[in-house]
């Protein structure tokens, strides 16, 4: 056990799939919901949560509308954060990096595993754009059926994935009297440098 938490403690990517691991054992809902924190042209920042699909050493990919707010802000502004938080077991984890486009054959191939109804809904939403009804954004669905009708739903030009390539890791466990642990972990190079911070 002391040889694997010392390893870990040097490396972010198995500290971060250790306590992903863990969060999703304690059977929480979604436990790979994320904050994604964004500016704008001003450096005026938004934040919305979204659902992690893939990680590895390469970075954190969700997928989004690059015609959407966020989508717009992060290919202008590509530097964004992500933050995790697992209410049980009260640990979070915050990612600051630098986010890129997947591959088209990748986003290819998460769009295909999608449900029939998701394609559809990614054909028919103007992301973050004005909506004049409820009753308008089912009309556009519908009429986003009936134009598939009958044939495969390709992946929307507009619809990919977004990489976080990280920079920096900061991971915060809950302790008693609120004397939490705080770690951090700075990329230099191709090695990490590890640091405590006050909670």
């Amino acid at each position: 056990m002391g040889e694997s938490r010392a390893v870990t403690a040097r490396d972010p990517f198995a500290r971060f799939c250790d306590l992903y691991g863990r969060a999703v054992s304690t059977g929480l809902t979604e436990a790979n919901a994320m904050v994604v924190s964004s500016a704008d042209g001003q450096g005026r920042p938004s934040s919305r949560v979204v659902l992690l699909k893939h990680f590895d050493r390469e970075g954190f990919v969700f997928y989004t509308n690059l015609e959407s707010r966020k989508g717009r802000e992060i290919l202008a502004r590509p530097d964004v954060s992500l933050n995790f938080f697992w209410r049980e077991p009260k640990e979070q984890v915050c990612v600051f990096g630098r986010a890129e486009r997947v591959s088209e054959s990748e986003a290819d191939a998460y769009f295909a595993t999608r449900s029939r109804n998701s394609q559809l809904g990614a054909w028919a939403s103007q992301q973050s754009r004005p909506l004049e009804s409820r009753e308008q954004l089912v009309a556009d669905f519908e009429g986003v059926s009936r134009h598939f009708d009958g044939r495969d739903v390709p992946r929307p030009p507009h619809w990919t994935g977004l990489r976080v390539v990280p920079r920096r890791f900061e991971f915060w466990v809950a302790r008693d009297h609120r004397l939490h642990d705080r770690t951090f972990y700075e990329r230099y190079g191709d090695a990490w440098r590890m640091g405590l911070l006050y909670p």
